[in-house]
């Protein structure tokens, strides 16, 4: 870990067990944690505009460097004032590095795994990908654009570059994101080229990267407990400015947590620490509860996409589909307390009726919804963090209570 105050600063300022609240403060910005970070994949929050997702109180988002390299290209993204001028966001961006969307071309994604759909092997060392993916070699992955087939490579120094001209305040390293079914031998090979190819992030930015954009590795080595620790330890002693836990965290929840668990331990307690694309209400609960920082994840908006809204439903994943049809004369409230517009000033019929006819006003209004009741629950978690009193809000929460509720109680 490095120390340098121009990029980055992380201050822990209170704590109760594992869990803390602390301010990262970036070069746009302080960012207040636990936080969760909404994906601004193609520089939108998908049906937000920028000050609208600042008004429900978030102050750093997440922009996708594959989707933006292959459109509309870093180039002109840079020309127009980065990502921050690009898409009118004036606090904090952290970019990944493309990484998992490389390999998800070969490996398939977070869906297919959990599904079961594992599809091809993964590919060799030397080549041999599978699908757009044509090589991953030392030098890095050479892979069909989905956009129009045309040939294109990246590899760490082309990440960093491309970050760099997006402007974020925090770039992600590039990695290689393995699948869970990938053997223990492919994920130790895997792991080691994650590790030269931190050295390559570091030593590009430190030549040619932005002064005052900082940089974080990533922990890899899969579900295997010996890799994650090697990894740990590795990027701990790297010169990078915050540690993201990345790569296949296991079959379940529970798996999951433990993987999360062994990583945290090798880790040092003062570095700021980020969950890659995790971030379910009780994923949430649970990380925030063993010392993470902060999280990204497509959960909020990709479930609205689908017509499903959040609320304090344990029992249901913490979720409801809106166009079931016992809704349809329904005069509650989406969610009784909450307060987003969808839920002060709209019915569950009238938002019913909205996702059934896919309207674009029923999307906005459910992403709205979503994106407030995780803000919601991650303020909660700061208050009862501040107020010592976080084990009750923890379960209170786990246990039903909506998360201004469970704030009350834990009080």
């Amino acid at each position: 870990m490095r120390t340098d105050p121009e990029r980055l600063t992380f201050e822990i300022q209170a704590s109760e067990g594992a869990a803390r609240t602390g301010r990262l403060l970036t070069a746009h910005g302080p960012v207040e944690t636990p936080a969760f970070v909404p994906l601004a994949t193609k520089a939108t929050v998908r049906s937000q505009t920028s000050a609208e997702v600042a008004g429900l109180g978030y102050e750093m988002v997440l922009g996708n460097t594959f989707h933006l390299m292959l459109s509309p290209g870093a180039e002109r993204i840079e020309a127009l004032g980065g990502l921050h001028g690009f898409m009118g966001w004036e606090r904090a961006v952290i970019t990944d590095s493309g990484g998992f969307q490389v390999f998800s071309l070969a490996h398939g994604g977070v869906a297919d795994e959990v599904k079961g759909r594992r599809g091809a092997k993964p590919p060799s060392d030397e080549g041999g990908g599978h699908g757009s993916v044509l090589e991953i070699s030392e030098a890095g992955v050479r892979f069909r654009s989905h956009i129009d087939g045309s040939e294109r490579f990246m590899g760490p120094e082309e990440s960093m570059a491309v970050q760099a001209a997006l402007g974020s305040d925090i770039a992600l390293v590039f990695d290689e994101c393995t699948p869970f079914h990938a053997d223990r031998d492919y994920t130790a090979r895997s792991t080691e080229r994650t590790h030269r190819w931190l050295d390559r992030c570091l030593a590009w930015h430190d030549e040619h990267g932005p002064r005052r954009q900082a940089v974080y590795g990533i922990v890899q080595g899969g579900v295997h407990e010996d890799l994650r620790r090697r990894s740990a330890e590795r990027v701990s002693a790297a010169a990078v400015d915050g540690i993201a836990i990345g790569g296949t965290l296991g079959r379940d929840k529970e798996e999951m947590r433990r993987v999360i668990d062994l990583a945290l331990s090798h880790l040092p307690r003062a570095a700021p620490k980020h969950l890659l694309g995790i971030g379910e209400p009780d994923d949430l609960i649970e990380g925030i509860a063993r010392g993470l920082d902060t999280f990204d994840c497509a959960v909020p908006t990709r479930l609205a996409r689908h017509g499903m809204a959040l609320g304090p439903l344990p029992e249901s994943r913490f979720r409801f589909n809106v166009r079931n049809a016992e809704l349809a004369r329904d005069e509650s409230p989406l969610v009784e307390g909450c307060p987003c517009e969808a839920c002060t000033r709209h019915t569950r019929a009238y938002l019913h009726y909205l996702a059934r006819a896919e309207e674009m006003t029923g999307l906005r209004l459910l992403t709205a919804h979503n994106l407030a009741f995780t803000e919601a629950l991650v303020a909660g978690a700061r208050e009862a963090i501040g107020a010592g009193s976080y084990d009750s809000y923890r379960e209170a929460v786990l246990g039903g209570a909506a998360p201004w509720a469970a704030e009350a109680a834990g009080s």
